[in-house]
């Protein structure tokens, strides 16, 4: 048979170990000879499997479904070809190697993709996939904590609102200062505002003639709304305080607000209700509304608020939701020669992934090392009197944030390697006693295992609909065969599980 090997690296850090280009090359190399294959073509790029746009791959796919005959694709292995489930290329060499139209070979990890492959080589495939796209996500995770991290101590991670400026220092640290012309141009809206002698339509013809700034009423409604200007900044619906200087005084940002809004404005008052284990998580599949509860001759029952207009909703009772999504759970439950090969195929990842982490572990202490050595020599230059008290104290918070930087990056990388394996582990458990976890819990818990589990939580008259999420929904898609080990119609179209859709 004729073959194509495909080598790819994402990071540089990939480049320097053993996934190396000439590395996966080598090893595919003699894999083809092995096997008999004839190679026709050999490929290999730098090129990210995250990213939605891979264009030398895109070209490749192409140069593959143009061959008239079947032809073998090699990688190295699956997490080469991409880390992400939803990748379209994915789906379609699959389906292409599920017809006998191409064989895909993934060397290291010793799997073969064709048309003979069983129902559990499938969910093998699909689950490494899966996993793949975890990890990537808890990196992403970890980014977002990096961001948490600035925010709570104060700093504001992206471009300055208007009125503030973006500044990098000559030792390459960040600094958000206020911009001496823009503040007040600021401080002007306001005071316009506040006058109420002006429309919105006059503001903003007045900041064309006067500043030559052509702003619609949308952004200039932003300034008014926006706190950083009084020491709040707001990410992701969370407020937190931070240590830039003040362009207006509260009691004027106060009194914007209280013009625009009114200043007897009515809030919805939520009032917490004890003892529901499903208050919150539950919407009406029909209108949108939100699930209320009440309490009914010793019961608690479910039903839409039908805020929308009347349209005969049902009242559900609490323990029939719990037997619903019980049900969905017990259906999850994998055989143990199944879990006991994802226990295996875990140890293996997580050895791949041994060189990376070193490489970055390296990488951060060196850069902590670095630092600590500037801070040495600034010490000494203090006291040999070539830099002032001022210029040393400034330099030597400097250095230390820098350390604290790389510092929090080293427990990010310990972290993510730690969280990952410990989280898969836990959702392989998870599958293996789902609804024995979910029945005995308690009413905080079982909210926990549906946000793992499920999302889009609806109910629908007396039934209960979800969305499955990743990997959950292909554990449960395999669990639902008749046999698990069993060969499979590659044409065999599975529906959505009862009561529930599974993501795709």
């Amino acid at each position: 048979m004729k073959a194509i090997i495909i080598s790819r690296v994402s990071t540089a850090e990939q480049m320097e170990a053993g996934n190396s280009l000439p590395a996966q090359q080598e090893r595919l190399i003699r894999y083809c000879q092995s096997k008999g294959f004839e190679i026709v073509a050999k490929y290999s790029f730098d090129e990210s499997a995250y990213k939605d746009k891979r264009i030398e791959f895109d070209e490749i796919v192409n140069t593959i479904l143009a061959y008239k005959e079947k032809i073998a694709v090699c990688f190295d292995k699956i997490d080469r070809l991409s880390r992400n489930v939803f990748d379209t290329r994915v789906n379609t060499l699959y389906e292409k190697a599920l017809s006998d139209e191409v064989e895909l070979h993934f060397a290291s990890d010793g799997q073969v993709i064709n048309s003979q492959i069983s129902a559990a080589q499938k969910f093998a495939f699909t689950l490494t996939l899966g996993l793949g796209k975890y990890y990537s996500d808890a990196i992403s995770d970890n980014t977002k904590r990096g961001i948490e991290g600035k925010l709570l101590k104060g700093e504001w991670p992206g471009k300055a609102p208007f009125g503030y400026r973006n500044v990098t220092n000559p030792d390459g640290t960040k600094l958000i200062e206020v911009d001496p012309l823009n503040s007040k141009i600021v401080q002007q809206i306001y005071a316009w505002y506040v006058s109420q002698a002006y429309s919105m339509i006059q503001i903003k013809d007045m900041l064309y003639k006067n500043h030559g700034l052509k702003w619609n009423k949308s952004k200039i409604s932003d300034i008014l709304d926006n706190e950083f200007y009084v020491g709040v900044m707001t990410r992701s619906s969370k407020k937190y305080d931070h240590i830039y200087c003040h362009i207006l005084e509260r009691e004027v940002w106060d009194k914007v607000q209280a013009i625009k809004y009114g200043r007897y404005s009515n809030k919805a008052k939520i009032h917490g209700v004890e003892g529901f284990e499903y208050r919150g998580v539950l919407r009406c599949a029909d209108c949108g509304c939100s699930i209320t509860n009440e309490k009914q001759r010793g019961h608690n029952y479910y039903h839409c608020t039908q805020s929308k207009g009347k349209h005969g909703a049902e009242y559900i009772r609490e323990e029939a939701i719990t037997e619903q999504l019980g049900e969905l759970f017990d259906r999850m439950q994998m055989p143990d020669e199944l879990i006991n090969m994802i226990h295996v195929a875990l140890r293996a990842t997580h050895l791949d992934k041994a060189d990376f982490y070193h490489e970055q572990y390296k990488k951060f202490t060196q850069e902590h090392e670095k630092y600590e050595k500037r801070i040495e020599v600034l010490y000494d230059d203090r006291a040999d009197g070539r830099i002032t008290e001022s210029e040393y104290a400034l330099r030597y918070e400097r250095y230390r944030q820098e350390q604290r930087f790389f510092d929090n990056k080293l427990k990010q990388l310990t972290r993510t390697d730690d969280d990952y394996y410990a989280q898969v582990t836990y959702l392989v458990e998870i599958a293996k006693r789902a609804g024995e976890l979910f029945r005995c819990s308690k009413a905080d818990e079982k909210r926990q295992l549906m946000a793992l589990v499920l999302s889009n939580i609806r109910v629908s008259g007396k039934k209960v609909l979800y969305d499955v999420q990743k990997p959950f929904d292909t554990i449960l898609k395999y669990a639902e065969r008749p046999l698990w080990g069993g060969r499979a119609d590659s044409n065999r179209r599975h529906p959505p599980s009862q009561g529930g859709t599974l993501t795709n």
